[in-house]
């Protein structure tokens, strides 16, 4: 009975819930502190509301579609060549963007944990995560399946060790501070940040293919997995902000040094870096993927083109946090969103969640293009 338990509940959510969580809820503090809290709740339950929506529409896709497809797959069997090569293009941009955030991050925290104790620069710590994420990459899924209910754990006890350390440098002013140079478009600024730290569609296949005989189940996993993610997400927005408030950078945990001491930091930023590491082997285990099902490449050159791409990008100088989220959530994740309930309209899906929905995918990457292009 436990042994189905974890087989059929906690692996399943535990790696969805662990691929979610990547780098940017570490943005989320400081787009609070730039819109405001209560403007980021309203994103927080609008976006997470469409996410799980969205969710539970590609499950059904998913179950409907044949298996070992990723996203190009399913684009390909529903809207034939030119929809599964546009989909193709955007699922491979916006992974290796995806890993290049993972990247940026990632090493930023091995530097910031080890190097006032051992030396080395940043480049070094990067260089070591990402060889070290390419090699579990190469293993697979099965591996980092049971490893991730030990380390959502850890970041759980993690985050609680820090809230009960940092409980009383909690200051509910710095959590409803209005940013002193508060405009407009701060208002928009969550939307694509907070997209892009619920984001997981391209995860649901890999879930589907864990549940063997028990595929029933993938909806309740996920949706379950969305809600638990954003309940910590808000928990980990009130913490930093409570803290650091009008100090608080994009980046978030290495700022808490300042207020609790070298030793509290350590753990958060290890717990961190842990949290980065997870979600950025399951995302290079899914773009791996995509090309040996989707493009027939062989495991060896998937593997390749996979981790060394972004690693290239980041070392050429792509290396723009908060805007390599805006443009990933605002402007790619909305034309998944939009493809997504597209097949949804090819099973039978219903005009009033189809159109409603695809206009606030549509509105959003309108925003983030003219927000790119300096217009607003």
């Amino acid at each position: 009975m436990l042994k189905d338990l974890f087989k059929n509940y906690v692996y399943p959510i535990a790696v969805f819930s662990g691929g979610i969580i990547g780098v940017g809820f570490l943005s989320l503090p400081y787009i609070a502190m730039k819109a405001g809290i209560w403007i980021v709740l309203f994103y927080f339950i609008f976006l997470a509301g469409i996410v799980i929506l969205l969710n539970r529409i590609f499950s059904e896709i998913s179950l409907k579609t044949p298996d070992f497809k990723r996203f190009p797959g399913f684009a390909k069997h529903y809207f034939g060549k030119w929809g599964g090569l546009i989909a193709l293009i955007c699922t491979i941009i916006s992974s290796v963007g995806v890993l290049l955030v993972y990247l940026l991050v990632g090493g930023k925290f091995l530097s910031d944990i080890f190097s006032p104790l051992i030396g080395g620069n940043q480049s070094l710590y990067t260089l070591f995560y990402f060889f070290a994420g390419s090699i579990i990459i190469f293993l697979g899924i099965k591996l980092i399946a049971r490893a991730e209910v030990w380390i959502l754990s850890f970041l759980f006890l993690s985050l609680l060790f820090v809230f009960i350390r940092g409980f009383f440098n909690i200051e509910l002013s710095n959590i409803f501070l209005v940013s002193e140079d508060f405009k407009i478009s701060n208002l928009f600024l969550p939307y694509g940040p907070i997209l892009f730290s619920l984001w997981s569609l391209a995860l649901i296949p890999e879930i589907e293919e864990m549940l063997v005989g028990k595929k029933k189940l993938l909806k309740r996993a996920v949706t379950i997995s969305v809600i638990l993610v954003s309940v910590i997400y808000v928990l980990f927005i009130f913490l930093i902000l409570g803290i650091t408030g009008a100090s608080t950078t994009p980046t978030a945990l290495a700022d808490l040094g300042n207020f609790l001491g070298r030793g509290v930091v350590s753990v958060a930023l290890f717990a961190g870096f842990l949290a980065t590491f997870t979600a950025f082997i399951t995302q290079g285990i899914t773009l791996k993927k995509v090309f040996m099902y989707d493009l027939r490449i062989k495991h060896w050159q998937a593997l390749v083109i996979t981790c060394f791409t972004p690693m290239i990008l980041l070392f050429i100088g792509v290396n723009s946090f908060i805007g390599l989220l805006s443009f990933l959530g605002g402007i790619l994740f909305g034309v998944f969103g939009i493809m997504v309930l597209m097949m949804y309209k090819k099973i039978g899906g219903k005009n009033i969640i189809v159109y409603p929905l695809s206009s606030v995918f549509l509105l959003g990457i309108i925003y983030e293009i003219l927000s790119f292009s300096k217009i607003i």
